[in-house]
């Protein structure tokens, strides 16, 4: 690949990223069209997108956005009202877009007739607008000093204290010192309002001073250096530099301007000074109108602006950089390699009882959880990303289907593995398209019904421990028990006889083939949507719960790890052989013994403080032969709402565990969704705790049936 290629990929990959956040800021600007800075958003998206084309020979596209940047000039000057019909046709053409980016890359030619409807499309709507013109009310922006901003902040600060302030018992020199503890400080003192030496009065303070200071503090906190001396001293406070002020397309300050602003130079004797040829400070000495001092502070302005600015662009540049997604997971990978080996020397030391062995084990491992956190962090990515992507999804599947729908989100900023959120969009889809069609009603049912004619879809994600709850909640109509149970027998899913719990009956959705609809039609119907999502879900080591309140709406949880590549697990033993279950589901260890096992009259059942808790005796179902320990040990477990016990041998401890994938011939066993390698080399499987609890339930219900 030639380094012309790899620019073209780069700039493909840039546009993709720019054509979702053109997606977004489209959505975001129809329920704020007259919010200048998302409109601002939407201009500088394009802009991008069409100067990188040109500059990379994608022509078409280039073309293309010039003339819809041209007509969205006019939005952004006021001139064009933002409207449905507006945001609908630009989406349409950011479609469009995507699809000539898809064509390049698969070397397919681009639907040049499509372009020129959305073309004609874009003319006949500016034509419509005619002479029209909405005023555009342009409100004032009013900030707010705080004291922690964000980025550098310069202030210009004029201290003239008392000629008495000695008197008072303070010292000006004791409060430069403490604005020099907030940062970046440069001072100039003016020394001509000094007397002679025979008229000094030793009690007096005859100097003043201009101070520079660079700092992240916020004016208030600058205020609070001066708040004793405030009311006897003259104190000029400005903010000349902020980060939300800069502006990388400006240059810096002119000295000049500086000592025009100061007051210190009048216009006119700036105009007088730019007439010759030699610098502008050495003009204005010379001729007499500001002094060196004033020159040296006016300078230090002039630099400390070109330093702010040099490091926000240096920032804006180096924040973030590209690295493909094979090089994360190989480095991933090597740290997995890295954890196995830390265990084997961890082993090694204990079992050769070397102290100082001992020592370089201990230094290795702390090392190694550390790169292990911080190589996992780097695939982390806010899940903000994907519930942007679906805000589309419920504009045009509730157009569609005549509903109004309103989609908010909440925990934007929770991180999950970038290989859980990719497989993670399809079954949110599939979810929300569920939502939609089967429970938000349409606006005239829901006014029937005491509710607002807009629905809701709220769409949450928080963090339990090493997993993440993700949530999708509609105010709805609700799931009709009765209809789930009449369409589950109506499909062989369950025998009529069937006694369900509600949870039971709700997890029937789940079901291959299971679907309430009456008709077949482009969103519902066929019965495959949740059963895809169940299936993701099992694959990603996630579970499911259900919760419906009938003529309220239903809600939808998702319980999702972290990750899917290195995980905390605990180490159980079952005659000579290894597995690990997922700590995160572990909740305690009790011990079990014959006689314990015995009282419960042949049913696998404990009581534990109180509570009847079930537990599956792994020995029995993985088939395992020989005599059983007299005390065994139970593991219990938390899923869906449910607590489960394991039964094995014994409990071995907690183990860092780097996942292995089956091989093809070993990926359909039911319960168990990998493999890891312990410090000594040999293998231990991870036990699928959920699939393992449906596969006992399902066995149990063909014994009963």
């Amino acid at each position: 690949m030639t380094q012309m290629d790899k620019h073209i990929e780069t700039f493909k990959d840039e546009a993709y990223e720019l054509l979702s956040e053109l997606e977004t800021s489209l959505l975001e600007l129809e329920q704020s069209p007259d919010d200048k800075d998302i409109t601002g958003r939407v201009f500088r998206a394009m802009h991008t997108i069409k100067g990188s084309g040109a500059m990379f020979g994608f022509n078409d596209i280039a073309e293309f956005m010039h003339d819809i940047e041209n007509f969205f000039e006019q939005v952004r000057a006021g001139k064009i009202a933002v409207s449905k019909g507006l945001i609908n046709l630009t989406l349409s053409a950011r479609d469009h877009i995507k699809a000539m980016l898809d064509a390049y890359s698969d070397g397919n030619p681009v639907d040049g007739v499509k372009t020129d409807e959305i073309l004609a499309s874009f003319k006949r709507l500016l034509s419509d607008v005619g002479e029209e013109k909405e005023t555009v009310k342009e409100q004032a922006a009013t900030s707010s000093d705080t004291d922690k901003p964000e980025g550098d902040n310069i202030y210009r600060i004029h201290f003239r204290p008392a000629q008495n302030i000695f008197m008072n018992g303070t010292n000006p020199i004791y409060l430069l010192e403490e604005l020099c503890e907030l940062g970046d400080c440069n001072i100039t003192a003016y020394l001509e309002k000094i007397p002679p030496l025979k008229d000094i009065n030793p009690e007096l303070c005859y100097t003043y001073w201009d101070i520079i200071l660079t700092t992240l503090e916020g004016i208030n906190t600058v205020k609070d250096v001066f708040i004793f001396v405030a009311d006897d001293c003259e104190i000029d406070i400005k903010v000349i530099e902020g980060k939300r002020e800069l502006d990388y397309g400006n240059d810096p300050e002119k000295l000049g301007k500086i000592l025009v602003d100061r007051g210190t130079l009048s216009p006119d004797g700036l105009q007088k000074a730019l007439g010759s040829q030699k610098k502008l400070g050495e003009i204005l000495v010379d001729s007499g109108l500001v002094s060196n001092e004033r020159i040296q502070s006016a300078l230090v302005e002039q630099t400390q602006i070109k330093k702010v600015r040099m490091k926000q662009q240096v920032l804006e540049t180096a924040s973030n950089i590209r690295v493909p997604t094979q090089k994360l997971d190989h480095f991933v990978d090597l740290v997995g390699e890295l954890v196995i080996i830390q265990q084997r020397l961890s082993q090694t030391a204990i079992g050769q009882n070397s102290a100082e062995l001992l020592f370089i084990a201990e230094a290795v491992e702390r090392l190694t959880v550390e790169l292990r956190d911080c190589a996992l962090n780097v695939r982390m990515l806010p899940i903000g990303t994907t519930f942007d992507k679906l805000k589309r999804l419920v504009r045009d599947l509730s157009n569609e289907l005549g509903r109004e729908v309103e989609m908010t989100t909440y925990g934007e900023e929770t991180e999950l593995d970038k290989t859980v959120i990719d497989q993670l969009g399809d079954t949110l889809v599939h979810i929300i398209r569920n939502s939609i069609d089967h429970g938000i009603e349409s606006p005239d049912a829901r006014e029937a019904a005491g509710k607002p004619r807009r629905g809701t879809i709220h769409l949450s994600a928080t963090h339990s421990g090493s997993n993440v709850i993700i949530r999708i909640k509609d105010d709805g109509k609700g799931m009709d028990l009765d209809l789930i149970r009449a369409k589950a027998v109506e499909k062989g899913i369950i025998s009529p006889d069937a006694e369900l719990s509600d949870k039971e009956c709700y997890s029937l959705i789940f079901s291959p083939g299971f679907s309430t609809a009456n008709e077949i039609t482009s969103v519902s119907g066929r019965g495959v949507g949740m059963d895809v999502v169940q299936q993701t879900i099992n694959t990603l080591r996630g579970s499911t719960s259900v919760d419906s309140r009938n003529g309220a709406g239903t809600t939808i949880s998702i319980t999702l790890p972290l990750t899917l590549a290195i995980i905390e697990g605990l180490q159980v033993e079952i005659g000579d052989e290894h597995f690990v279950l997922p700590l995160s589901m572990v909740e305690e260890c009790i011990e079990i013994t014959r006689e314990d096992a015995m009282k419960s009259n042949g049913r696998n059942i404990t009581n534990v403080r109180g509570e009847i808790i079930p537990y599956i005796r792994l020995r029995e179902l993985f088939l395992f032969t020989g005599e059983t320990t007299d005390i065994e040990q139970i593991v219990i477990t938390q899923s869906d709402d449910r607590r489960i016990g394991f039964v094995v041998d014994r409990v071995i401890g907690e183990h860092q565990t780097v996942i292995k994938t089956l091989g093809k011939l070993y990926r359909d066993i039911q319960g168990i969704s990998g493999a890891t390698i312990l410090g000594n080399g040999q293998v231990a499987l991870i036990i699928d705790i959920p699939q393992l609890i449906q596969k006992a339930e399902h066995e149990e219900h063909a014994l009963c049936a």
